[in-house]
């Protein structure tokens, strides 16, 4: 029997049932909560005793200014009455204006809509502009024009049912501005199988109180073998439940730490405010460097300024200045302790490998490190720039650590991303010297696509931070790029859009 399995909110909707009721009809019947009635409704249709037909409807409602004009009469209409007290006379716009209660954009649209139908003329006298009404304007008042009959409609109006005359009006006023709006509106209706006719010529099954589960007292008192209990089809398709999770991108940062926990680095973490000193200072960015403009960068304006590490700080001046005792003629000029010392948004993930560099000893080598963290750049929202984004960087600092040693973390890294192809070309970038772009093969789009810069540490940032010359592997790529690139998006933003259906369905690098 069918009667056995139904919910008590679907024996309350039953009894309503017929060919093409509406959802509507269904609530104002049954009492019931617009959900409870779809949840009735989803259940019979997984049973196979009616189906539900979705269809929308374009439906006309009065925007703000048509609920105004409803009310008070279209502007230009009212501009005409005024006219019309003094039909001989030119009246000044700034007094028409006044008088009819226009604001100086419905003044400006009256005034061409009735030149347009010639129903007023104009002059202009001592830069000012007047009005006067024209014969042809006494024979638009005489008449209510397919507009106001239009506006004086009861609505919501359905927009298929318009006559022609009604979507001559309609069509003039959607021209203008929050007159008209259309709403797109669901309609519900149900259609009756056959598996129906047994429940409605038996009504009075439904009248039979079923449980729907075994309770607590139930069991304790044992009067659970007198109920009957509602059965349930274990077969029967059922909404499919997203449980909740964490977005894919901070799943995607997880995942990524966890591949160079197992590879056996450490974390680096780091303040997001640093100073210049550390974020470009230490890495060798010359002090005239266009990225330390405004335009690239964040400064902060409380604290403004950061106290600079007295016995590093003269290395540096050093390295800037002459090159020190690195074998580098440095960037030449003097170096100003001022401008290194201005705090701002972090620009990259280097700075943690800076830093992490001085606060070693040699005697604490080989040692190798990693950071998954966000940056700042002042850069435009794009569909491929982000001002706000996130940097997978790595550095390992070993004696006899090489190029071939790099391309082998790289590769590494990248197949337990899913990579089983990389390629490493020649490239340059300011800290490392030699450099190297990393290429990934994607297995769905058949093609390259680009991931990242690595190479080996100039002695320049190197020697000064940690007091020995010592090769340091470096790399770094953006983290959302990347993921991009990946799941095929065409736009960054689409990243952090929180849209739904895209967070439910994307699923990281496994």
């Amino acid at each position: 029997m069918i009667a056995d399995q139904l919910h008590p909110l679907e024996r309350k909707v039953i009894p309503f049932l017929k060919d093409n009721v509406s959802f509507e009809e269904l609530m104002e019947q049954t009492k019931l909560k617009d959900v409870e009635v779809m949840r009735a409704l989803q259940w019979l249709s997984n049973k196979d005793i009616l189906t539900i037909n979705k269809s929308r409807r374009e439906m006309i409602a009065l925007d703000d200014n048509g609920l105004l004009y409803a009310k008070d009469g279209l502007p230009e209409m009212r501009f005409l009455k005024v006219l019309n007290k003094t039909p001989e006379d030119f009246v000044s716009l700034d007094d028409i204006q006044q008088e009819a209660g226009l604001s100086q954009q419905e003044a400006g649209v009256s005034l061409g809509a009735l030149k347009s139908k010639v129903a007023i003329s104009t002059e202009n006298k001592d830069k000012r502009l007047f009005a006067k009404i024209a014969p042809q304007g006494k024979k638009i008042l005489e008449k209510e024009s397919l507009e106001e009959q239009f506006l004086n409609k009861s609505f919501p109006i359905e927009l298929s049912a318009l006559k022609d005359e009604e979507r001559f009006a309609y069509d003039n006023l959607s021209k203008r501005r929050q007159i008209i709006k259309l709403d797109s509106q669901l309609i519900i209706t149900i259609s009756l199988k056959p598996k129906a006719e047994e429940l409605l010529q038996d009504k009075s099954s439904l009248s039979v109180n079923y449980e729907d589960s075994i309770t607590h007292e139930m069991l304790k008192s044992g009067n659970w073998k007198d109920n009957r209990f509602r059965h349930y089809d274990i077969k029967i398709n059922v909404p499919k439940i997203s449980g909740g999770k964490r977005h894919f991108v901070r799943q995607s940062i997880d995942y990524i730490k966890k591949v160079w926990l197992e590879l056996g680095f450490k974390e680096m973490e780091g303040n997001l405010i640093q100073s210049a000193f550390w974020d470009l200072d230490a890495l060798f960015v010359p002090q005239d460097h266009p990225a330390r403009t405004e335009q690239d960068t964040f400064y902060i304006k409380d604290p403004a300024k950061a106290k600079l590490p007295a016995g590093l700080k003269a290395k540096i001046k050093a390295i800037h200045e002459t090159g020190g005792d690195t074998g580098s003629r440095g960037w030449g000029g003097k170096w100003s302790e001022d401008e290194a010392s201005v705090n701002l948004l972090r620009t990259h993930t280097t700075v943690l490998s800076a830093r992490t560099i001085a606060n070693l000893k040699p005697e604490d080598l080989p040692a190798k490190f990693f950071s998954v963290n966000k940056v700042f750049r002042n850069e435009s929202l794009t569909w491929k720039h982000l001002f706000e984004f996130h940097q997978v960087e790595g550095i390992v600092i070993d004696p006899n650590a090489t190029l071939k040693h790099l391309k082998g973390y790289l590769r590494e890294f990248y197949q337990k991303l899913g990579f089983e192809k990389v390629r490493m070309r020649p490239a340059h970038f300011p800290y490392t010297e030699p450099s190297l772009e990393v290429d990934v093969f994607h297995p769905e789009k058949k093609e390259w696509i680009e991931l990242g810069g690595a190479g080996i540490f100039r002695p320049e940032l190197v020697k000064p931070l940690l007091g020995i010359e010592v090769p340091v592997l470096a790399w770094g790529q953006g983290l959302e790029r990347g993921i991009m690139q990946y799941y095929g998006f065409d736009d960054i933003r689409k990243l952090y859009d929180n849209d739904i259906k895209t967070i439910k369905e994307v699923k990281i690098w496994k």
